[in-house]
């Protein structure tokens, strides 16, 4: 096995050497080299193919980079739009359904893309390195032949040294190599020009799919983009109606002198309910039709009361106004009855709530500690640091690094922010029990324990 390994490696060796001094004589001009000028042209024409197949295919490799990038920043765009874009603002869900369409569209385009152009690309760009071997494996059996030849003409010219034996010998390696080259220059000779001809209706095929699924995708966009122009518009048309309104004034509580722990929440109920409900004209307000006016109107951030707007009717019932009162139980049914604008960022399943299932919302009271607690909280048991605990009822996703998200039911521990300069209206820094993820968060997401 040794000797038969290394006999061909001698083998090879010798032939590689052969072939290096062949085609440094032909170089030199020393001595001839078979030429085939109708080859020559097709290896003209299967370069050029080649090097125009490899360029398209590195182009359309990064325009599908390209693509998908555009489809990526088009979803994140669409869903910044949808956050900002206040619930109670006209188009609000078809602005989501619009966006979800837009997401759609740019997946069935890069997926096209992808399967109908890119993949036949690839195939039909695969063949050439085949082919390139192949070429390669001809111009090596082409050396081989010539320099048979050379070798089987230098026997035929020395008479007085000639060996028939040797003569005989170098005519059969002399055929055996002319057999071999003319085999595989009569396969390229029929697939070369074959391979250049189906450039054409392979760019034909190729270049429909691409446009047409370019098409297709423009115009849904452009539809989707002109019902997006259309809410806009409307918007427009109605932004007179989204002012933001001044609520009744009320008893406010009393600031913490421990600003880090207090829970804020807005409970003013809408102006002109109140007002209806506490007139003293002797022909009736409907509270009703107020407070309907009034909630296509919203106000930030607030929520109806019924405590708040009880307490007001209550006070004005004891006036002595028997009108008013009847008004102002009218108008609390009237309240009891609607729904109530959902607190910001508030998920969608919650919008619709009776003003009887807001009776439980904490109001920020203040202890002897100095501390805001919020109604219902308890301080009992909680280990150092901890000023209450929390509940989350709506699930928050975190959209800074310093922010805390949770699940609904997840259990949280209010402590003191590490800098009260950092103190932000309405949200609470806390712990979350279980990981011991700290960070800040909405306060209206969740109940005091």
């Amino acid at each position: 096995m040794a000797e038969s390994k290394g006999s061909l490696i001698a083998k090879s060796v010798q032939k590689h050497a052969g072939r290096a001094k062949e085609k440094f004589l032909q170089n030199l001009g020393k001595v001839d080299k078979t030429a085939d000028d109708i080859f020559d042209e097709h290896l003209q024409n299967f370069t050029r193919q080649q090097n125009a197949a490899n360029r398209l295919q590195k182009e359309f490799n990064n325009y599908i980079r390209c693509i998908r990038a555009m489809q990526q920043a088009s979803k994140t765009l669409m869903d910044s739009l949808n956050e900002i874009y206040e619930s109670q603002w006209t188009g609000h869900d078809m602005l989501y359904v619009q966006a979800q369409n837009l997401d759609m569209l740019w997946q069935d385009f890069a997926h096209k893309l992808a399967d109908q152009v890119l993949v036949p690309l690839n195939t039909y760009q695969s063949q050439f390195p085949e082919m390139r071997k192949k070429i390669d494996k001809r111009g090596r059996k082409l050396v081989d032949y010539d320099s048979q030849r050379h070798n089987f003409q230098a026997l035929q010219c020395n008479p007085k040294k000639r060996d028939e034996l040797k003569v005989s010998k170098g005519k059969e390696l002399l055929d055996e190599a002319k057999r071999t080259y003319e085999q595989m220059n009569s396969e390229l000779h029929d697939e070369l020009p074959a391979l250049f001809d189906s450039r054409v209706l392979f760019l034909v095929t190729n270049l429909q799919t691409l446009f047409a699924a370019e098409q297709v995708f423009h115009t849904e966009s452009a539809k989707v983009y002109s019902e997006l122009e259309a809410i806009v518009d409307k918007l427009a048309n109605q932004r007179g109606s989204y002012t933001h309104k001044k609520s009744l004034s009320q008893p406010q509580s009393p600031k913490s002198p421990n600003a880090n722990s207090s829970l804020i929440i807005n409970t003013q109920p809408p102006q002109n309910n109140i007002s209806a409900a506490s007139t003293n004209d002797s022909t009736p307000v409907s509270a009703e039709s107020s407070y309907e006016h009034e909630a296509a109107t919203p106000v930030e951030h607030s929520v109806a009361v019924a405590p708040v707007v009880a307490a007001q009717l209550n006070g004005n019932a004891n006036n002595g106004n028997a009108s008013a009162n009847n008004s102002n139980n009218d108008s609390a049914a009237s309240l009891n009855n609607q729904e109530v604008s959902q607190p910001q960022n508030c998920p969608k399943s919650h919008a619709n709530r009776g003003v009887e299932e807001l009776y439980d919302i904490p109001v920020e009271v203040e202890y002897e500690n100095g501390i805001h607690l919020s109604a219902g909280a308890t301080t009992d048991n909680l280990p150092p640091g901890v000023l209450y605990r929390v509940k989350a009822t709506y699930k928050y996703n975190r959209e800074d690094i310093d922010e805390l998200s949770f699940e609904v039911g997840e259990i949280i521990r209010v402590v003191e922010y590490d800098d009260p300069e950092e103190q932000e209206e309405g949200w609470l820094m806390g712990i979350k029990e279980g990981t011991g993820e700290k960070g800040m968060f909405p306060a209206n997401f969740t109940k005091p324990l």
